[in-house]
């Protein structure tokens, strides 16, 4: 089976080379619950949030991946973005509509979702290998949208010239003999990461670099880390245990998921190495966000 059917099968949209599908906050949300950490760091409402990537591709095959990176990718030819997030809305309008006639469901966030004011672009692959992302991106923009973009880090001269809400840069990390055991890229890319750390200071949005930490694996050495931030200066670090979840049980066991105890150590020791501030922390997501101060946390949109 190849990873189109396989998406498919879990509740995937399929667009063109990209897909959409809703997360379980967006369920959550609806139905009158918490919502993800995005919104208690961010202000981001996550039943406005479109979960998005515009490629299933990845030059990544990371150990903690839980999408199913192992199956093998169907050559679909990328769509112009406006066909392609034409598609994308249209797709995640078509969940939203399962959920009007249910009793659980929160009708006034249901009218808000109907009107997304946010673009994720994360739901998996890596969006750098889309050929049109620039033009993506702005297009969202003028629809009056924002963008998170999560990139790997792989290709420096795509992230040169976005211009996304935020950009995540995902370092896994503290050197490369490691990046190679945890991310096992399919070729010698750690020098092009490194480019991209020195590309995020020059950015005029704002950044983040974002650690996803597996306990007996890459948990370790948070100096070494800082040492590596330091370089890019970004706005904001984020500091997110590990899940045992999807195709990475296949990987990696349940031990190997920390607590959200151990982020917080790991937090504040290279929070302290970097001279940036715990500004929040999610318990159930097992996460936490540094701060260097230079810009306010909240993006909600106040049109």
């Amino acid at each position: 089976m190849d990873r189109s059917q396989t998406l498919t099968r879990q509740g995937y949209h399929l667009v063109g080379s990209g897909a959409v599908k809703p997360c379980l906050w967006l369920n959550r949300s609806l139905r009158g619950g918490d919502q993800c950490y995005k919104h208690h760091f961010y202000g981001i409402s996550s039943h406005r949030c479109v979960q998005m990537t515009p490629t299933l591709e990845c030059n990544h095959h990371c150990l903690h991946c839980w999408r199913p990176i192992d199956d093998p990718v169907p050559g679909t030819a990328p769509l112009e973005p406006e066909a392609l997030l034409d598609g994308i809305l249209l797709g995640q309008q078509k969940f939203l509509s399962g959920y009007g006639g249910a009793k659980t469901t929160d009708q006034e966030r249901l009218a808000e979702a109907r009107e997304p004011k946010h673009v994720a672009l994360s739901l998996m692959g890596e969006p750098t290998l889309y050929p049109y992302l620039k033009e993506l991106i702005e297009l969202i923009r003028r629809r009056g949208m924002t963008t998170f973009v999560v990139s790997n880090a792989t290709h420096p001269e795509v992230l040169a010239e976005l211009q996304p809400t935020q950009l995540y840069l995902s370092l896994n990390a503290p050197d490369e003999e490691l990046y190679r055991r945890v991310c096992r890229p399919a070729a010698d890319l750690w020098q092009r990461i490194q480019e991209s750390l020195e590309i995020i200071k020059l950015h005029r949005c704002r950044s983040v670099i974002r650690l996803t930490l597996v306990r007996g694996l890459n948990m370790v050495r948070p100096e070494d880390y800082a040492r590596l931030i330091a370089r890019a200066e970004p706005d904001f670090v984020e500091v997110k245990a590990y899940m045992h979840l999807g195709r990475s049980r296949d990987r990696l066991t349940r031990e190997a998921m920390p607590q959200h105890a151990e982020i917080m150590e790991f937090a504040r020791s290279l929070g302290g190495a970097l001279g940036y501030e715990l500004e929040a922390d999610v318990p159930l997501s097992r996460v936490a966000l540094l701060s260097s101060r230079r810009v306010g946390r909240s993006l909600i949109d106040k049109r």
